[in-house]
């Protein structure tokens, strides 16, 4: 009995250590660009860092004040033939008739008006200058995307971003379908000011017309509506290659860094920046891409039309980093995008350049 025991026991021992060693083992390797072991970030909701002001919402009382590139038409009262169309030159300067050089940029038409009348008096006796402006060409405002004519549109009177809009000749429409909502995403739309996105929400003034959203533009602005088909996830900051890259299924962190070719040395990966939704609604996940390479984290799945941000240097606020990020992130959007939009103007590209935030 004892050696019929000893044999069942040795062999229910062997049974257990089959059964043991014939369970499937989860392994992943968090270095390999095509891992699908992703966990669900927890983002997290950022207040807008100002609200609309009621001076944007106004035409600017200001006179306005010209500028290079400028067209005027110029005549003295009562003197036949004085009648002369010019230009404001690239150096600021009006050359008209005997006066010279007359620094014009920065007056209004009658201070220039005055000017001109003191430099004339050499040569004619209470000379009375008469200055029209015939074509602004120094204030103008970019208006790409999803329009029928994108382009660079002169500021000659106050204009509004719907004007805007439709001086660019509308939403671009499906030809089949007559859809302006496939093309132009205008939950990701937005208006660019001196390198800060402006708070106003396109979805709202467009298809809802609330006119709490409608500012004035001005000189430098830039208004992009993204087409609603690209659906790509840009990855920027400190990465070697800055990129917009097509969102594919199951799209990962690690898989958009390495497209980006990886980061650049002085890059802060303890916490890298996934900036979700748009500017009316922004949420933000901060991820420890080193603890992801490290094993020690899982992989994190993206969505279209994230932007991963990698910071070139340690914050300790998020609220007030984010801003100067998501900031950062829309201009180099913007320059890029708008770059590939806009015809040459007179023959010439006229280039796109914006400040980024710092």
């Amino acid at each position: 009995m004892i050696r019929i025991a000893s044999i069942l026991l040795c062999f229910l021992s062997f049974c257990v250590s089959a059964c043991r060693h014939t369970q499937p083992i989860d392994t992943f390797d968090p270095r390999e660009p095509a891992d699908q072991m992703t966990q669900e970030e927890i983002f997290q909701s950022v207040q807008k860092p100002r609200t609309l002001t009621a001076a944007e919402l106004q035409p600017s009382v200001e006179p306005y004040r010209i500028g290079v590139g400028d067209w005027l038409e110029i005549e003295i009262t009562g003197i036949a033939g004085t009648r002369s169309r010019t230009f404001v030159m690239p150096d600021g300067r009006l050359y008209y008739d005997l006066a010279g050089g007359i620094q014009a940029d920065g007056l209004t038409v009658q201070e220039l008006g005055h000017a001109l009348e003191q430099a004339l008096r050499r040569d004619y006796t209470s000379p009375s200058v008469n200055v029209t402006l015939r074509e602004v060409r120094s204030r103008r405002a970019w208006l790409l995307g999803r329009l029928n004519k994108p382009g660079l549109y002169p500021l000659s009177q106050p204009t509004t971003v719907l004007e805007g809009i439709s001086l660019a000749g509308g939403l671009f429409s499906s030809r089949q379908s007559g859809s302006t909502e496939e093309l132009a995403d205008l939950g990701n739309s937005f208006v660019l000011r001196n390198g800060e996105v402006l708070p106003i929400d396109l979805m709202a003034l467009i298809k809802e017309g609330d006119m709490s959203q409608n500012i004035y533009l001005k000189d430098g602005d830039y208004v992009y509506l993204p087409s609603s088909l690209s659906q790509n996830v840009h990855v920027l900051g400190a990465v070697m290659q800055p990129q917009a890259i097509g969102y594919k299924d199951n799209l990962n962190l690690v898989a958009a860094m390495a497209k980006a070719m990886g980061p650049s040395r002085d890059a802060n990966l303890d916490k890298v920046l996934i900036i979700r939704g748009s500017h009316s609604a922004p949420k933000v996940a901060v991820v420890d891409f080193k603890a992801i390479l490290a094993g020690k984290a899982t992989n994190v799945e993206l969505k279209p039309f994230d932007i991963v941000w990698v910071p070139d240097r340690p914050f300790k606020i998020l609220e007030r980093y984010f801003w100067v990020a998501f900031n950062s992130a829309a201009t180099t959007i913007a320059v890029r995008e708008g770059s590939n939009s806009v015809e040459t103007i007179d023959g010439v590209s006229p280039g796109i350049s914006f400040p980024i935030g710092q």
